[in-house]
């Protein structure tokens, strides 16, 4: 299991994100977080994580402004 702060890109998540994942092999766990703004981001993550071939285990506000969202190949 791996987690990545992805709360540094701001709204430009999505890259790194896809990165990550790609570099992840079958039945491994990553745990991201990022922040949410307009919560279009958090739909956006969802996006991605099926795009990659990935299931998403969970997905929950972490505070204010952080999302989380555990993925698994």
């Amino acid at each position: 299991m791996k987690r990545y702060d992805l709360r540094h890109l701001k709204n430009e998540f999505e890259p790194r994100m896809k990165e990550l994942l790609a570099s992840h092999s079958k039945g491994e766990i990553a745990i991201f977080l990022f922040e949410i703004g307009d919560f279009t981001s958090v739909q956006r993550s969802a996006d991605v994580v099926k795009e990659c071939g990935y299931e998403l285990m969970n997905s929950l506000k972490f505070n204010e402004v952080d999302w989380t969202i555990v993925t698994k190949k």
